[in-house]
């Protein structure tokens, strides 16, 4: 499917508000191109006085709020198109409401006017500016345009549909199926026929010309000029206007004389879509057979549709690239964390070293005397907590191994440098969790998806924070 970005319909030169309305719905529902109107539906107003129900509200906004609607913007479109061939004109109506709907959460009135006049069905669908209340207007919002488009492509691939893996804005993309250029021409599929003739060995020129009637080409000879017709165009093409491909070419071939070349047009690759996103298309379009039932059994059409997008969005077209990306989205994730866990841990042993330092210098004079007194029972007795908690600092210092006692001043320096490192670390770690727990997640919807063996499995956190 292909999406156009919000338009704002505006008044015109010369034109009033009312003009304006009339002319674009009018437009939409033109009874030419909605088979007599059949294909028009909507939400919250009638098809035929639309118009005067939207510029009502407009007046009614201004009596209940005091305000203007600005720049006199009443009616906003969106344009819709489909690949020729897979979806109903009737289809093509029901996806384009359902898009309106989910988009405007039902705020607002909305016609939906599906087109059949062209090779690709299309859908017109505008919405009133102002909300079913009068209070609000539909504001027109940065990054609209994509937001309408993965809308579009997430109900489009919930219904099977075909989706432009890279739309670009412009006349021959936007609001028109890609699908629609580089048709191939009447002597295009001769010389592929001619091609697949050939293929089959025939022994003369008169053998070759019985394949190409037999594969449904039309074979005319008037004196020595022979011509040909595809079954699915008019009018005859002669070989002699086909270079490469001449009775006299064509003899030389099938005589051994020369090595035949075919250059019959093939499909020109557009944009770089990738392997990955084309399997995922191809099976969402199934929607059928054993493999699909046992994915939908596991899965849903919107999770795909949202691991169809986060791919294309984020420019992941290919397997490996999603492999390699979610590795090193991993491998960052756990080497922030062994460093916050290494920080972790000395920040814990500065808190006791600090602690132990403070009992041990308080305690020394009293331990001195103690061993002063020749380890006087007595002593101890007199002074015993002072003396356990002077033993406790010493032996803490040797699991340590702290050979000189370092200054309080300077534990807290490192203490703070710590801290902050470790703040600097979270900040980047919870970056580098979503990123990571979103990949896993696509990765997994994919191995599912297309039945890659073992899927991954998010690792366990340990640095879980408010």
């Amino acid at each position: 499917m292909a999406a156009t970005r919000i338009m704002t319909k505006h008044v015109g030169i010369g034109q009033t508000v009312a003009q304006m309305l009339a002319r674009s719905i009018a437009y939409g529902e033109n009874p030419n191109k909605t088979e007599q109107g059949e294909l028009v539906t909507t939400y919250a107003c009638d098809p035929y006085t639309a118009d005067a129900e939207f510029l009502l509200s407009k007046r009614q906004y201004k009596a209940i709020t005091g305000r203007e609607p600005g720049n006199d913007v009443i009616i906003y479109q969106v344009r819709q198109s489909f690949k020729p061939g897979e979806i109903t004109p009737e289809e093509a109506n029901k996806v384009g409401y359902e898009f309106a709907e989910r988009f405007l959460h039902g705020k607002h009135a909305f016609i939906v006017c599906t087109h059949t006049d062209k090779k690709h069905i299309h859908n017109h669908i505008y919405w009133n500016a102002i909300t079913l209340d009068c209070t609000h207007k539909f504001r027109d919002f940065l990054g609209s345009g994509r937001a309408v488009a993965r809308l579009s492509d997430t109900i489009c691939i919930e219904h099977h549909l075909s989706v432009i893996a890279n739309p670009k804005r412009g006349v021959n993309h936007y609001g028109k199926w890609l699908g629609d250029r580089a048709e191939l021409t009447h002597r295009d599929l001769l010389r592929a026929l001619i091609d697949d003739a050939l293929a089959q060995k025939p022994a003369d020129f008169d053998a070759l010309l019985s394949l190409l009637m037999e594969s449904g080409c039309e074979v005319r000879r008037r004196g020595k000029t022979i011509s040909l017709r595809h079954p699915s165009k008019p009018g005859f093409i002669r070989l002699s206007s086909m270079p490469g491909y001449t009775e006299a070419e064509l003899r030389s071939v099938l005589a051994g004389e020369k090595e035949h070349e075919p250059i019959q047009k093939r499909p020109q690759a557009t944009e770089k879509t990738g392997t990955l996103l084309i399997d995922i298309e191809a099976k969402l379009q199934a929607g059928k057979g054993a493999g699909y039932e046992r994915w939908a059994k596991v899965f849903n059409l919107k999770q795909m549709a949202q691991t169809y997008n986060y791919l294309r969005e984020h420019d992941l077209l290919n397997y490996e690239e999603l492999s390699v990306k979610t590795d090193d989205a991993t491998a960052r994730f756990h080497a922030l964390s062994a460093k916050i866990k290494a920080s972790e841990q000395r920040m814990a042993e500065i808190a006791v070293l600090r602690t132990h330092i403070v009992n041990y210098a308080k305690t020394r004079d009293v331990y001195v005397a103690y061993r002063k007194a020749g380890y006087s029972r007595k002593y101890r007795a007199e002074h015993e907590a002072d003396i356990l908690l002077h033993q406790a600092a010493k032996e803490a210092f040797n699991e340590l191994g702290v050979k000189k006692l370092p200054t309080i001043k300077s534990l807290q320096e490192e203490y703070a440098k710590l801290l902050a490192e470790k703040k600097a670390a979270y900040a980047e770690y919870r970056t580098v969790r979503g990123e990571m727990r979103e990949l896993l997640i696509h990765k997994q919807n994919v191995d599912r998806m297309l039945d890659r063996g073992a899927y991954s499995e998010e690792p366990n956190q340990d640095h879980e924070r408010q």
